[in-house]
């Protein structure tokens, strides 16, 4: 499995931007497809994930402000992201797993977000 990540970059607090991750290779029995993130100094945490079936998943500090979205036919995730926060800051990476793990599964190379204030 391949993830291959793009959308990050840099934004002023209050805008958007979208995330994508695109998937290749034997992921037809992936059961989730999610974004975590870490910021200098911290560990890497869950923001969003979303099932195969579905089931969505946020952390409570991005309910609201972000989408998780995925088009099958694409083998794509997408993370919508508005009202960023400076806070939000960090390096984004696409996950591919059977369950979530800050560790486990399959990962993107990362892509840096940056929000100015």
């Amino acid at each position: 499995v391949q993830l291959v990540e793009s959308g990050g970059g840099l934004v002023q607090a209050g805008g958007s931007l979208r995330l994508s991750c695109a998937a290749s290779g034997i992921i037809f029995n992936i059961n989730i497809m999610a974004w975590y993130r870490q910021a200098p100094g911290k560990q890497r945490e869950l923001v969003a994930g979303i099932t195969n079936i579905g089931t969505i998943n946020y952390a409570d500090s991005v309910k609201g402000r972000f989408t998780i979205s995925r088009d099958n036919a694409k083998n794509t995730v997408y993370l919508q992201m508005n009202n960023l926060k400076p806070e939000d800051t960090a390096v984004y990476y696409c996950n591919a797993a059977n369950y979530y793990s800050a560790y486990d599964g399959y990962w993107g190379q990362g892509t840096q977000v940056t929000v100015s204030s």
